[in-house]
Parts: structure tokens; sequence; C-alpha cells
């Protein structure tokens, strides 16, 4: 409702400035360009912080100085505190970062625009900016059109330096004409609430702009021509420091609970430090002036003052909120959680899949893999339920046949209705995201989803062969007759040890366990096969089991069989497939169906 209302209202003011000053039009296009730069550049540095980028995030933000100083560094480099904030929030929804490191990035962040405001005070006003462009765009615009990924990427940045150079041009230029007719500056406030009217008037615009670094430069060249007093851009700077938190609690509103975490972290930060910097205004200014002339600034030198203004006052916020970043994610923890959010009910719902992880594929898989390993765990749970046996039981290092002789429940649990609350929902979010997702992906990433695809499936697959054998198998695992309950007794403990192997796969981080572990439950599968290895006909011939037993036996050994062998699938793609480090052995190392097939052979003959 509200973007009906406002996107109207900006094309109607645009509008009536583009009549009322043909000025107007030069600086409203300078903005557009200005803005659209930093779209271009955005896109350029997404081409290289797939893998690079996620690589290095454990080893620089294990400490919150090292986050503080990776948000300084990213945001100096790409020049968008809301490109690093989106980047922060999808590598939070991966479990790339936790929310302590996230904090660390976005307050570093904070302080990493303060050097936007350097440059263009010290250089972007100074120096013929446009000069420079026109160089960047046309070579720029030749290496876009290249298809080489990283030539496209260093093209995407050059024309995105370009056209925020010309952006800077044109907005520079625009306001020294427009003061010919109008002198904005003549309707200037002073006092309290002048602060106020321009730190609203500050937030509007970096919510319109969405980008506090496109206010700024606007504001940097207003003054630099004199269309804004200094003390009323001090004020649209607090203003824009407020509305760059606005448009990132937007932003959030489509992320997980960890997204608007941060979201929130955000907000409270950067309100704090406007309210802190408003109290303390006059001392601010003081200190303002002394740095100032201890560095050189002249003292009528008000662009270069802002920028000091600028940095002083998110230098001086990151300072106050470190000694509180621990106190402030439990606060987080506790007040934003999944239950606050979306009430008590019995349905789970995904952890990882939100829209901001769709800016990266790397970002993308990675929630898709974290989300497949979720859906796993539910159906972990639901498919040991449906054997009858205790899920702690399993994970744990108790000997099989104890595991086998401890029930879960004397009568059999509902796995439609679980299927329907911890499955269903799940998986066609997945499948939904993945589509979403295949759109931004490069052909062999696509491959790579595919087979993720499958995996999700597999496990969808494996919980409703678990509900077609749990019937007979609760049946003839307490039946009288021995020979019938030994077969499916045999079928539960086996069904165990896979599901038990499958957890060590998960939780180890030694490849040749890994490896070891999935080739014996191949090994496994095929082994037990019932049809396979006589033992059906051997019952029936000895007239062990009746008819009826030996069709349920055999239709059940083929669900079993379909159930190990879905896992199984699941588990080489998420573990083993999906791991850079294990794919290339795993491939050498795994046993194949093949060999599986050999290996039976060679035992029969022996």
């Amino acid at each position: 409702m509200l973007r009906k209302i406002l996107l109207p209202s900006i094309l109607v003011i645009l509008a009536y400035g583009f009549w009322v000053s043909p000025d107007f039009k030069e600086i409203s296009a300078g903005v557009a360009i200005f803005l659209f730069g930093m779209l271009t550049l955005e896109e350029g540095f997404k081409v290289f912080s797939g893998g690079t980028l996620e690589k290095i995030l454990q080893k620089s933000t294990n400490k919150l100085y090292k986050s503080i100083g990776f948000g300084f560094v990213t945001t100096a480099i790409m020049q968008s505190s809301s490109l690093v904030s989106v980047l922060t929030i999808s590598f939070i929804g991966a479990g790339l970062i936790g929310l302590t490191q996230g904090i660390g990035i976005i307050l570093g962040a904070n302080i990493g625009t303060t050097t936007g405001a350097w440059l263009m005070a010290g250089f972007g006003l100074n120096v013929k900016i446009s000069a420079y462009a026109m160089p960047m765009l046309a070579f720029g615009v030749i290496l876009i059109f290249q298809k080489a990924k990283s030539l496209k990427g260093i093209g995407y940045i050059l024309a995105g330096l370009g056209f925020l150079f010309l952006g800077i041009h044109y907005m520079k230029d625009g306001f020294e004409a427009f003061k010919a007719t109008v002198d904005l500056a003549s309707f200037s406030v002073g006092g309290l609430k002048g602060l106020l009217i321009y730190i609203g008037i500050g937030i509007i615009a970096t919510v319109v702009m969405q980008s506090s670094h496109a206010t700024i430069v606007l504001i940097l060249a207003a003054l630099s021509v004199g269309q804004i007093t200094y003390e009323n851009a001090l004020a649209l700077t607090i203003g824009a420091n407020i509305g760059t938190t606005i448009t990132a609690v937007i932003g959030s509103l489509s992320s997980n609970i960890d997204g608007k975490r941060l979201a929130g972290a955000h907000f409270i930060f950067n309100i704090v430090t406007a309210v802190v910097a408003v109290l303390f205004m006059s001392q601010i200014i003081y200190a303002v002036e002394t740095i100032s002339a201890f560095v050189g600034i002249a003292n009528d030198n008000h662009t270069l003052k802002l920028a000091v203004f600028d940095t002083l006052f998110k230098v001086m916020g990151v300072l106050m909120f470190i000694p509180f970043v621990d106190k402030l994610v439990n606060f987080l923890n506790k007040t934003l959680n999944t239950k606050s959010l979306k009430g008590e009910n019995n349905f789970d719902s995904v952890k990882y899949l939100n829209d901001s992880a769709l800016e990266l594929p790397s970002i993308s898989m990675a929630v898709i893999t974290k989300e497949t390993k979720h859906l796993y765990e539910n159906a972990f749970e639901i498919i040991t339920h449906g054997l009858n046996l205790q899920r702690h039981n399993i994970v744990s290092s108790m000997p099989l046949d104890e595991v086998v002789n401890k029930e879960y429940s004397k009568v059999a649990v509902d796995i439609d209705d679980f299927y329907n609350k911890k499955i269903k929902g799940i998986y066609g979010e997945i499948i939904d995201f993945s589509t979403k997702a295949q759109s931004h992906m490069a052909p062999e990433d696509i491959e790579v989803l595919y087979k993720l695809k499958l995996a999700n499936r597999d496990i969808v697959e494996a919980v409703k062969d678990t509900k077609h054998l749990q019937k007979n198998l609760i049946k003839y695992s307490k039946s009288s007759n021995e020979h019938i309950k030994a077969q499916y007794n045999t079928m539960r403990r086996d069904l165990a040890e896979l599901l038990r192997n499958i957890n060590i796969i998960s939780s180890t981080d030694e490849e040749d366990v890994m490896l070891m572990l999935l080739s014996k439950a191949k090994l496994h599968t095929k082994k037990y096969d019932i049809l396979a290895n006589g033992t059906l006909d051997n019952l029936i011939r000895k007239g062990l089991v009746t008819n009826e037993m030996a069709t349920s036996l055999m239709n059940d050994s083929a669900y079993a069989y379909g159930i190990s062998k879905n896992l199984i699938e699941m588990a080489k793609v998420i573990f083993i497939d999906n791991n850079s480090e294990l794919k290339s052995i795993g491939e050498d190392m795994l046993i194949s169906d093949d060999e599986v097939n050999t290996i039976l052979d060679q035992k029969e003959r022996t």
C-alpha cells in the first residue's frame, strides 16, 4: 500500500520539478545515473563474491574486531553498504557466520561508508570527474559484452564507477546552475527545529533513493555550491544514517529469522547513535572543528568538515556499541524468535531459505543444501519412529540388537500427519526456491542443483516407503512365528544400521570414514535383498511362512530396499558430491554398483 502511494507521489514531484526548472532535470539525472552506477557496481562485485568471499569468511570474522574490519574493507572497496548488508544477511541465513559476526560486519560497514564521503569531498568536487568517467564507461561496456565471467565482472565494475563519477558530475553542475534560479539556502532552519526537520528530510531522501551513499553524495554536491548550510547538512547526514536502517528493515521482511535479527541490530544501532548525536551535537561539532584544524582543513571547507563529521559520528557509534554486542545478541534472540513471529503450531517451516540468498548463486546453493539436511533430519525422525525404533538409541553406540529390542511405541505412529507437518511444506519450499535460484545460475551450477532436487525427492520417497512398510513391520515383528519375526527384525536392524552410518557421515570430517561407510551401506543394501539371495524361496520351500507372510515379506523387502537406496543416494549427493574437497576423490574411492555386484558374486562362489 505504501509503495502504491509513494511511487506516484515521487513521479508527480519529479514532473513538477522538471516543469518549474530545467536545471532540476540535471540534478535528478545525476542522482539517477549515480544510483544506476551503484547497481552496476554491485552486479560486478557479485560475479567475484561466489567462492572467494565465502572462503575467507571464517578466517576473517572469527573475532569481533575482525568482523568489523571485514565490514569496513568490503564496504570501502564495493562502495555499497547495502550490498554488504544483503551479503551479510545471506551469509547468516546460510549458516556461514553467526549473528555476532554479522553485527560486527554491519558495524564495520557503517564506518566503510565514510570513505565515499572522503572521496567525494576530497576528489570528486575538486577535479573534473567526468573526464575519468568516459574511458571507464567505454572500456566497461566492451567488457560487459564478453563471454568470460571474470571479464563481465570487471566490465560491470568499470561501468559502475563510470556512472558513479558521471552522476556526481551532473549533480554538482546541476546545483551550480540551479542556484541561479532558486537559492535553497534561503530556506535553511536553525536550532533544534532545523536539526529535526533536516534529519527527517535526510530519512525521506534515503528511503526514496534506497542508498545513504547517494544521499551523502547529494548533500556534499549541494553543500559545495552553498545550496544548503553546513548545519543543515550535518542534520541531513544523521537522517541518511537512519534512512538506510529503514531500507534494511524493509529488505529483511522477506528474509528468515536470522536476517530479521540482523536488521533489528542495524536499526537499534543507527537509531541509538542518531539520538546520541542529537543530544551531544554541540560537543561533536566542537570535536569536528578541533580535528579539522589539527589536520589542516580550511575553516570554510565545509565539505571536508562534513566528511570529518560523518566519520566521527559513525566511529563514535561503533565504539559505543562494541561492549554491548553480546547483550544485543541475547536480546534479539529472545525478542525475535520463530514463536513470536509465527505463533505456536506443530508445523515445521524452512530455516535457511530467504529471498536475500537469491542474490548470489553460491549462497543459494549453500542454503538449499542446508535446508535439504534440515528436511533429512525431520525424515530421520519419522523413519526411525516408523520402524518402531528410538532415535536416540540409533545415534548412540548401543549394539544394534538392543536397539531393535527397545520399541518406540506399542501402536503405529501417524506418518501422514507427520509428513504434512514436517515434510510436505519444507519440500515444496525447497523446490520453489530452487526454481527461483536456477534463473541466476550458470549451467554447471544448474546441474548440481538438479542433483540436490533429486536428493530431496529421495528423502520424500524414503518417508513414503516407510509408511507402506510400517503396518506389516509392526505386525510381524511381534508375531508368534519366529521365522517371519526374525526377517522383519533383521529388516529393522539393517535400516537402523544404515541410519546410524548416515548420521556418522553427517557429523564427521574424516574423509576415509565417510567414503567407507557409504560404500559399506551400498554393499549392505544389496546383500540383504531377500529376492536376490534366495532367503524368501528357502522360507517358502520349507513351509516356514504362510503364503500371506511370504507376499508381505516380498513387498516389504522391496520397500526396505527402496528406503536404503534413496537414503544412500541422498547421502552421496549431500555429503560427498556437495563437498568440493571430497568430490574429486569420492568419485574414485566410492564403490560403484558394478563393483558391489562383483563382490557379491565372489562371495556367493566362495
